[in-house]
């Protein structure tokens, strides 16, 4: 068993424990995460550190991702109750395929992705045209797509990006894709620079991120503890970033001991000062929120950049009901 893993087991039973001790009848539900504990999960941690979940009944499990685990197929295979979904593109797929998930909140309402560039070369996204990009397989098939289909940019300037830095800090000419609070983190760390960081959110690209994830089932025979999971989480985001996360920080490096202060640090400040978790829709109908004009705006670039087939039924792959509604908005500071 290799540590990373040993770890997730002893941070996902802490985490249980420490639910479960207040005593009385709570219902046990597990939440599986898409990547390794950090700050990008911290209101989830927030709500189990707090005992928000337990206050409207739950004893939360969150089990972490990573590179070795597949919590989305837990949830498929009914092992878990929620999941951490990366984008609406999955839901997306899902309702093709015939599969019952549904996202039931967004509480990134900006994608987090990025492209980084040296400064004095790429001053503006257009700039971004002059380079050489280095875009992963999936970026390349989904949301380098649209950058190709509604911005300009070309198959042939890109280049595969293998999660190394360095062809990208020994090249001024090349950018990188990257996550608004990791690459943009490690370069200043490793290349001893500030890169200029472009959100594609901030270009167009109108995708949700990090939703709460559920079958159709679960919806429909636990409405009770959906509720109570959405709207618990929620609460626990605006406590994360508007309160004091200390505690919620103690359990992700619990479950993560590589993830250290200071990057858990930088990365609610690049959240907060981008608006990744309260901008738009979410500044005004509270953190969470999902809205049909959003999602239909989305599925539409998608079919144009021919990303996914238009055929598919969008509606079905997401449930407003547990959102939207101002909840939590108080706890704002």
């Amino acid at each position: 068993m290799s540590r990373k893993t040993m770890t997730s087991i002893v941070a996902a039973a802490t985490l249980t424990a420490t639910a479960a001790s207040a005593g009385g009848h709570l219902t046990e539900v597990k939440f599986g995460t898409n990547w390794v504990a950090q700050a990008e999960h911290g209101g989830f941690y927030q709500s189990v550190a707090d005992g928000t979940y337990e206050e409207c009944g739950l004893s939360v499990e969150i089990l972490p991702g990573g590179p070795q685990v597949n919590n989305r197929a837990l949830l498929l295979a009914g092992r878990i109750d929620f999941h951490m979904g990366g984008n609406m593109l999955q839901a997306f797929n899902a309702v093709s395929e015939g599969i019952p998930v549904v996202a039931l909140a967004a509480i990134f309402q900006k994608d987090p992705q990025v492209i980084l560039a040296h400064p004095g070369e790429a001053e503006t996204w257009d700039d971004l045209k002059n380079l050489t990009l280095l875009i992963g397989d999936n970026g390349f098939q989904s949301y380098y797509q649209w950058m190709i289909a509604a911005h300009g940019f070309t198959a042939e300037q890109r280049e595969p990006y293998t999660f190394n830095p360095a062809p990208f800090l020994a090249d001024k000419k090349k950018g990188m894709q990257g996550y608004l609070s990791s690459e943009p983190f490690l370069v200043e760390k490793e290349g001893g620079f500030t890169p200029n960081v472009f959100l594609i959110a901030d270009a167009g690209y109108t995708d949700y991120s990090t939703t709460i994830e559920a079958m159709a089932d679960t919806i429909a025979e636990k409405p009770d503890a959906v509720k109570c999971f959405v709207e618990g989480s929620i609460k626990g985001w605006y406590n994360y970033l508007y309160g004091d996360p200390s505690a919620a920080n103690v359990l992700i490096q619990e479950a993560n001991p590589e993830m250290s202060a200071d990057k858990i640090a930088y990365a609610i400040e690049k959240m907060k000062e981008n608006g990744i978790v309260d901008s738009g829709d979410a500044e005004t109908m509270g953190i969470g929120v999902i809205t049909d004009a959003k999602v239909e705006d989305f599925f539409n670039k998608m079919v144009d950049a021919g990303v996914i087939e238009g055929s598919i039924d969008w509606n079905a792959a997401y449930d407003t009901s547990f959102v939207g509604n101002g909840l939590g908005m108080d706890l704002k500071n």
